[in-house]
């Protein structure tokens, strides 16, 4: 009581501290609070262009709470100036300016160029009181207002195919196949975290743009003024963490399937592809290496007998040069000894969850999240295991369920955490791997995920998506919907899932055939390039032998990743060091291109590459019947501001047209910006077979451009110690000369000499995927700074 009373008498003497000098605001803790009749309103910057906002309502009024799962960052010591004018309260930095109505609480918020960005609506806060099994709550809601033009972009991944996430009712809430990021960013280049964790319904109308959360004690969020997409993005991680680097390996093709049945089954799929000289680098053992009762589920534990020499089936598939990831759930068969250890320490969770009797352990409290590593650390990481599956972190729960359970976590009641399961799972496992060993990078595949599980090593992916072409399409706007939210990491299971429903003879039906070539196609395209799925098996030599159309369309793509390694390494330096993002909605490269706005099935692969997946059939008839002769065509659009080269050959194109680009079963319209530099490695079958001794230099001439190749040990964290180098590519397009710059840093096992060999592109020279048998030019690079003049 004695405490409860100190904080009512420190909150009054607030106000009258306030109002007796005839304000009701003050400064505090580097911004300003509020005191309205009903509520408390209490801004503070993060940096000059980051602003947290919190208000509360008379009854709970304590302080600011501390951050919850998410923001990891402390606040700085901005520099701002305060102005009272009209009943408003005026907040400006060198990069922001936040306005507080003394009445209503209303703020509004504008770009150091005096334009506003975003405003609340008038009397749009909202606190509803809620109970959860006799724990008081609220329901929060804050209402904005939207300009009718301005699109927005995040919001975590959804199956609607929507890319602006304009009009439209969302319950954000964590299932299989739908993310929920409370979490947007605008064209007119800010973004705006809503900090809840419970069941958030956003809602977007001509009236108005809201999140509402079923439980909460305060409105919470943060805007983010960027200026631009990037930039956006560069403060949600500054706020909830940073990017690491994840090995060269996860890079390359993944193969998984729902399941492999032996041990014996998983290597002989590795061996195959190293027969057929296809590329591979990482294959999965899905569920049911722990045995075939449900009581046994997720045992972490080899006790099916067709797994009886797990350490045998690790050391074959990396005597094969290649990796193994593991599928590791939440929950527990009742049978299984994390069951009975849970249950004894009261950290087992009564929710429904898949199978039915099996119930999920608290990620929310230490002690399981640490007894949880400690099983995966002696079954599996301590023979060898590369990377974890962890699937269904949800876990998955109807709203009715949601509204009536009677669920108590370490963190609080459960409808109040909800959406926080896969951080607090994902973000254990990391946290004790990388304490455990900085020798191998952690990775992670996860199905869900919240707002800064980018700092975790993990890659989500898009759940248990059905086979046909509409998901496929709706992937696309999926994937960059969740990039734009800040977490870069993503990819779907190639086909599709379950191909049963559409394709019940899976491979052996030609329109499936044709359904997995494109989606391979668009994979090859993704952070993390894997095949996946039930119902059929989706090994390469499943759908034909070399030779046939599918298998040979299939393979190119694999080739085709693993020769863009150099690039796509590169980037993901640029994404982890600089805030870079590598699905690129097209309005993130052109906001001034209104075209791209709502453009759902085109997108940027880092700065360079313009990926157009095809998303329709086009050779396989109703009649099962293949006719490849008849070439199709698919739509494209190339945005304004810049030329284009077609990838496959050569033809530059000038940007802000549509065009029909021939599209045969092979081809996947892949178009490169002037001005980009493009390295390409040698044929591999897998990622580290050779070292990037001799690389192709693609120039696409028409603009200036910059590519920084970065390299380091490929797969432990002395990077995070300054261990790698870099190599700075500029061209001059008016001089037609590409300079080498110096080669920055250095690392063990660092090639010392190189050859580059320089291609100019024009029409039919440098395209394609083929590298090219003469260079324009062949530099030997020993780490100092060259120039070479190319002529058209």
């Amino acid at each position: 009581m004695k405490t409860k009373a100190y904080i009512i008498f420190f909150l009054f003497w607030g106000i009258i501290i306030g109002t007796t000098s005839g304000k009701n605001y003050q400064e505090k803790d580097g911004g300003v609070q509020v005191f309205l009749p009903k509520m408390t309103v209490e801004l503070r910057f993060y940096t000059p262009n980051i602003l947290r906002v919190t208000k509360y309502p008379k009854a709970v009024q304590t302080s600011v709470p501390a951050v919850g799962f998410s923001v990891i960052k402390h606040p700085e010591s901005v520099a701002f100036q305060l102005q009272e004018r009209d009943s408003v309260v005026a907040l400006t930095t060198d990069g922001l300016k936040a306005s507080v109505s003394l009445k209503s609480g209303k703020i509004c918020f504008e770009n150091r160029d005096g334009n506003l960005l975003l405003t609340e609506t008038e009397y749009g806060t909202q606190f509803t009181p809620i109970s959860y099994d006799k724990v008081s709550t609220y329901l929060v809601r804050q209402a904005f207002r939207l300009d009718s033009c301005e699109a927005i972009y995040g919001l975590g991944q959804h199956q609607a195919g929507k890319m602006n996430q304009r009009n439209q009712a969302l319950l954000l809430r964590q299932e299989n196949t739908e993310i929920a990021i409370p979490f947007f960013q605008s064209t007119k280049g800010y973004g705006l975290f809503w900090d809840n964790t419970a069941y958030t319904l956003f809602t977007d109308n001509d009236t108005e743009t809201a999140f509402e959360s079923r439980a909460g004690e305060c409105v919470d969020y943060y805007f983010i003024n960027g200026g631009n997409a990037d930039n956006v993005i560069r403060g949600m991680r500054e706020l909830t963490g940073q990017v690491q680097m994840n090995a060269l390996w996860t890079y390359g093709f993944w193969q998984s399937r729902e399941r492999y049945q032996s041990q014996e089954e998983l290597v002989n799929v590795v061996k195959k592809y190293r027969e057929l000289q296809v590329p591979l680098d990482g294959i999965i053992q899905d569920w049911q290496y722990w045995g075939t009762d449900q009581a046994d589920w997720n045992a972490i534990a080899f006790n099916n007998p067709k797994f009886s020499n797990p350490q045998k089936m690790v050391d074959e598939v990396h005597g094969l040069n290649a990796h193994i990831a593991i599928s590791i759930w939440p929950s527990f068969g009742t049978k299984t000894n994390l069951y009975k250890t849970f249950q004894e320490k009261g950290m087992l969770l009564s929710l429904k969850g898949w199978p039915d009797s099996a119930l999920p352990y608290d990620p929310f409290h230490p002690e399981a999240r640490a007894i949880y590593w400690k099983a995966i650390e002696e079954n599996m990481y301590s023979i060898g295991i590369d990377g974890w599956w962890l699937d269904a972190t949800e876990p998955e729960l109807n709203v009715k369920d949601y509204y009536a359970m009677k669920q108590n976590t370490y963190a609080g009641p459960y409808q109040r955490v909800a959406n926080a399961f896969p951080i607090a799972s994902v973000g254990g496992v990391y946290d004790h791997q990388r304490k455990l060993s900085s020798d191998k990078r952690v990775f992670i595949l996860t199905r869900s995920a919240f707002a800064g599980q980018q700092r975790y090593g993990a890659t989500s992916w898009s759940g248990d998506v059905k086979s046909s072409w509409d998901v496929l399409h709706k992937q696309i706007s999926a994937g960059l919907n969740f990039s734009a939210c800040g977490i870069p990491y993503w990819n779907t299971d190639i086909g599709g899932f379950a191909s049963c429903n559409f394709y019940p003879e899976g491979v052996n039906d030609l329109s499936y055939r044709e359904l997995y070539v494109r989606w391979n196609q668009f994979g090859a395209f993704t952070p993390m390039m894997r095949s996946h799925g039930t119902c059929s098996p989706r090994e390469i030599y499943q759908f034909g032998a070399k030779g046939t159309w599918a298998f040979d369309a299939i393979k190119k793509y694999i080739d085709l990743r693993y020769k863009m390694l150099p690039y796509i390494y590169s980037t993901a330096w640029q994404v982890s060091r600089y805030g870079d993002t590598f699905m690129r909605a097209l309005f993130m490269d052109f906001p001034q291109d209104t075209i791209v706005h709502d453009l759902n099935n085109q997108y940027l692969f880092g700065r360079s590459l313009l990926v157009v997946p095809v998303t329709r059939p086009m050779y396989v008839g109703k009649d099962k019947t293949v006719n490849l002769k008849n070439i199709q065509t698919t739509d494209v659009y190339l945005p304004s501001g810049i030329n284009w080269f077609d990838f496959w050959t050569g033809e530059q194109l000038l940007g802000g047209q549509k065009i029909a680009k021939e599209t045969p079963i092979d081809i996947m319209p892949i178009y490169v910006k002037a001005g980009s530099i493009l390295p390409l490695g040698s044929e591999v079958q897998y990622a580290e077979e050779k070292s990037w001794d001799s690389l192709e230099i693609r120039v696409y001439p028409g603009a200036d451009g910059n590519f920084v190749l970065y390299e380091d040990e490929f797969d432990n964290y002395n990077y995070e110690k300054g261990l790698y180098s870099t190599i700075a590519f500029h061209w001059d397009n008016t001089q037609k000369t590409l300079t080498i710059g110096e080669r920055k840093g250095d690392f063990p096992g660092m090639l010392k000499k190189r050859n580059f060999r320089i291609v100019l592109v024009d029409n039919q020279h440098g395209a394609g995927d083929n590298l090219m048998k003469k260079a324009d030019r062949s530099v030997s690079y020993t780490g100092k700074e060259c120039r070479i003049k190319l002529l058209d």
